[in-house]
């Protein structure tokens, strides 16, 4: 096969596997074990911040003060699009902020901060995926296998989010698959054009970095701490620590067989 067609089938087949890997464990979750289960979310989502994206974008920036500086703004900017969409959904009668505590979800804010971020980093993915095949067809094998396996955990989380958010299992299945997409057009465009779009992995990285780590640290976490009760507090960090290590696993398998 050329070089197009294994790109293609590969950010095709890696944006669908992981998708209905991750929908196949979500789905079995029960609505009601959703809360708990975000904690495993924040775990990958932190995990892969800081074990994956942010170790990778450090090393692709030529200025370690420039990664830096796109992270913070994404932060701020991800605090903006929050503002827009709490703005939208809070009246003067009916308010998030004036919701009683056992409310759930969150009107779709973190499920949308989640897709965006997630958008970017399948985007990457793509062109990551193009930039390998292009080099060695072997590295590209390995390459798309080692992203899809980093992607079936996070996409676990990115589902949980998307419930926890609001929205139904439908929708949160279809905005994934629409989200994935994203990694076809990041490596039909890199193959076109990968000498432009090389310069553009940093800054999306560091966005990416900035959105899974607004959602995880000033969405999700604040949450957890509605139950303050020692069983559940040891409950949410032994889930914490399990979406960290599964990073960290899938992470260390990809390397070993690299």
């Amino acid at each position: 096969m050329s070089a197009f067609t294994w790109i293609l089938v590969s950010t095709v087949a890696g944006g669908i596997l992981s998708v209905v890997a991750a929908g196949a464990v979500a789905l079995n979750a029960r609505i009601s074990h959703v809360p708990v289960l975000i904690s495993y979310a924040v775990g990958a989502l932190l995990g892969a911040v800081f074990l994956d994206l942010l170790p990778e974008a450090f090393g692709r920036s030529d200025s370690l003060e420039q990664m830096a500086a796109t992270i913070l703004a994404g932060i701020l900017v991800f605090f903006v699009l929050e503002k827009l969409v709490l703005w939208r959904h809070c009246h003067v009668e009916q308010c998030e902020a004036h919701d009683p505590p056992q409310v759930t979800h969150d009107h779709g804010r973190s499920g949308m901060m989640i897709m965006i971020g997630d958008t970017f980093h399948n985007f990457v993915d793509g062109v990551l995926i193009a930039a390998a095949f292009l080099a060695n067809h072997e590295l590209g094998i390995v390459t798309a296998l080692a992203i899809i396996a980093h992607e079936i955990p996070q996409e676990v989380g990115d589902f949980l989010i998307l419930l926890h958010s609001g929205y139904t299992r439908t929708r949160a299945l279809l905005l994934n698959l629409l989200s994935s997409a994203a990694m076809v057009a990041g490596g039909v465009l890199a193959y076109f054009a990968l000498q432009t779009m090389e310069q553009w992995i940093p800054p999306l990285l560091g966005l990416a970095v900035a959105s899974m780590l607004y959602v995880s640290v000033a969405d999700l976490i604040p949450g957890l701490h509605r139950r303050p009760e020692l069983h559940a507090t040891v409950q949410q960090v032994a889930l914490i620590a399990l979406g960290v290590a599964t990073i960290w696993l899938v992470g260390e398998l990809a390397h070993s067989t690299a």
